[in-house]
């Protein structure tokens, strides 16, 4: 009796399967996939972009602000280094990676 049941279970089982291509499996974790990439790839890589073209245009005299929220004045540029100016006139060796922008976007009045 129980046998019965089992493959009358099997049999409905297989019949459901065979109506669909295997490939439709896949379709959700495509549409994941393509979600995630818009949402979170994609932004990030081109905030990372800005970064690098601003490092790269940072020139002596530029008013910029660190990740950690040190605010300074470009005074030397190395390959890896750059040396900020603080008020007081006091000089801190930062690494260029650790540089988060433009200290003039910080307080620019927003836009209405």
């Amino acid at each position: 009796m129980f046998d019965l049941l089992i493959s009358s279970a099997h049999a409905q089982g297989a019949t459901a399967g065979a109506a669909q291509p295997a490939w439709v499996s896949f379709v959700p974790f495509v549409l994941i996939f393509l979600v995630m990439y818009f949402l979170m790839i994609r932004p990030q890589k081109k905030r990372m972009e800005e970064e690098e073209a601003f490092l790269t245009k940072l020139s002596h005299g530029d008013e910029i602000y660190t990740k950690s929220g040190i605010l300074g004045k470009v005074t030397g540029i190395a390959e890896k280094v750059v040396t900020l100016e603080l008020e007081g006139g006091s000089k801190m060796k930062v690494l260029k990676s650790h540089i988060g922008g433009s200290a003039t976007t910080l307080f620019a009045e927003p836009k209405k």
